[in-house]
């Protein structure tokens, strides 16, 4: 991937993989989808779900993780994956439900650890303190193209954890 989604051939993923492309359309019906999965496959590596004892460490970590991985080499092709999906639907539905979805479960059982510990406003819209807090990560990704760094994911964490902290 590292010349871009759309310099990605299915004949050349088959020479790097060294099969033919007959064993490619085996196990994918795209291009899109094998890309989808080693996108996927880089992901679960490199975002683990935090067990701090801390619903704003726990969100802190998660979302700085996150972040990171989207600006690094392998996550990088999330923007090309959400720009290909506007044309595929069917690519689309797949990378909410297997890319975006468990991310959103993920932060949701941290949110929902720290109301039970106590930690958070008991009556917490979680879905949309979700929205809060990882939504600017992806509007900076994906729409204004401004730096996406720790220092800024901190300052969005500390900030949303004002409005959603148990004072």
């Amino acid at each position: 991937m590292e010349s871009g989604f759309k310099a990605v051939t299915v004949d050349k993923i088959a020479d790097r993989a060294k099969v033919s492309k007959a064993t490619i359309y085996k196990w994918w019906p795209n291009k899109a989808a094998v890309v989808m999965d080693g996108f996927l496959s880089a992901a679960a590596a490199r975002l683990p779900v935090p067990d701090t004892g801390s619903a704003l460490n726990d969100i802190l970590t998660h979302a700085t993780s996150l972040a990171s991985f989207l600006i690094s080499r392998e996550g990088t092709i999330i923007n090309e994956l959400v720009g290909e999906g506007q044309f595929d639907s069917k690519l689309a539905e797949e990378y909410r439900a297997r890319y975006f979805q468990p991310r959103r479960l993920q932060a949701k059982q941290l949110l929902e650890k720290g109301m039970k510990r106590g930690e958070l406003k008991e009556n917490l819209d979680v879905e949309l303190s979700i929205d809060l807090i990882y939504g600017p990560i992806f509007y900076r990704l994906l729409v204004t193209g401004e730096k996406l760094d720790d220092s800024y994911v901190h300052d969005l964490v500390i900030n949303a954890f004002e409005g959603i902290r148990l004072k």
